[in-house]
């Protein structure tokens, strides 16, 4: 049976979550915009997939990547979409902005999720997701024979090592949608995907696509929409958990000296080594980069926080930080940390004031 739960916390859209939920994750580029600039850059969202995945518990059926979104197939046995979305969307973010040297946000909005129906649905959505590449503007240019050496060849979905090609990935679930192509045990069932997903190059599935777009909120039979559309209304109906709260988006900036105790304490630093210059430390640059994402700050103001000299020494330090993260998993990890510690303090800092009011 469905249950609903509802997480009310600024700017969030509503949920429904249940054990065993399948949904169509979809994640666009902020203004559209590339969340790609590097094959890094897909190497690391898909190594930050598998660590959420493993931590939420969360079942991985297939995905594709392009330059300016993303899908993902997920199921939740543990009925936490939104956290382990939350885990998987700041991990990757994180990086990419250290990497190239940006802050603010970098996918549009809260990531888009669709509640899935079984069976044939998810059969089909694995064919609408795994053909991305062949349906940009340039590959429909192309012959039929062009489109599908670009499908096979195409390395950031799961789609190759679905047929065979490659080998299985360890975080992907293959057993439910090959399960529905054939018994998986036989070499055929790759043989028969690869038909079923190729087929859809030459002829477009006009009805499949229908029911895509004909509802928010699920991907699925009748029946399955009106209960789903059902159970988000009943959310929305709930006013006394929908308070105006859950609707604005309000930023609240973390003070710099918080920020910069809790950099500290988190990497063992000693009072005042923040405000040093060491060549092998690398608690200013990580500081630096939590002062320009959690507190608001410019560049050039936070090289007055921490004794820099300029904006320009900022942007030093962020890359020296972009750097050392490459190579150093330890420290990786310690700025995830912070970062998740910076995450819950700024949201309980917003809620406090709201209730305040």
């Amino acid at each position: 049976m469905l249950y609903i739960r509802h997480i009310c916390r600024m700017a969030r859209k509503l949920r429904v979550e249940f054990p065993g939920a399948i949904y169509h994750v979809m994640l666009r580029g902020n203004w559209r915009h590339n969340i790609f600039k590097s094959d890094e850059d897909r190497k690391r969202f898909l190594k930050r997939l598998k660590k959420s995945a493993d931590t939420y518990n969360t079942r991985i059926y297939f995905f594709c990547l392009m330059k300016n979104h993303a899908h993902l197939v997920v199921e939740t046995p543990e009925s936490n979409i939104s956290r382990f979305m939350q885990s998987f969307t700041t991990g990757y973010t994180v990086y990419y902005n250290i990497r190239h040297n940006q802050a603010g946000h970098l996918f549009q909005g809260r990531f888009k999720a669709k509640l899935v129906d079984g069976d044939s649905y998810l059969l089909a959505l694995s064919r609408y997701v795994h053909l991305n590449p062949v349906f940009t503007d340039s590959a429909k240019q192309l012959t039929l024979k062009e489109r599908v050496k670009i499908l096979r060849e195409y390395r950031w979905s799961s789609y190759r090592s679905y047929i065979g090609i490659t080998k299985s990935l360890d975080f992907v679930d293959y057993s439910p949608t090959l399960g529905l192509t054939g018994n998986i045990k036989t070499k055929d069932t790759a043989k028969n995907y690869r038909r079923f997903v190729e087929a859809g190059i030459a002829e477009n599935d006009d009805d499949f696509i229908n029911i895509m777009t004909s509802s928010r909120h699920s991907i699925g039979s009748d029946e399955f929409t009106k209960t789903v559309d059902k159970l988000y209304q009943k959310l929305i109906e709930k006013k006394s958990i929908l308070e105006d709260v859950s609707f604005r988006n309000v930023i609240t900036p973390i003070p710099a000296k918080d920020i910069i105790d809790i950099t500290c304490t988190a990497m063992g630093a000693k009072d005042g080594d923040v405000y040093r210059r060491q060549r092998d430390n690398m608690i200013r640059p990580v500081a630096a980069y939590m002062l320009c994402k959690f507190a608001g700050m410019t560049q050039r103001e936070v090289a007055t926080i921490l004794n820099l000299n300029g904006g320009s020494a900022v942007s030093l330090q962020l890359k020296k930080l972009n750097e050392q993260l490459s190579r150093d998993k330890q420290l990786t990890k310690l700025t995830d940390e912070i970062t998740s510690i910076l995450i819950s303090k700024r949201l309980m800092t917003g809620n406090e004031e709201t209730h305040s009011h």
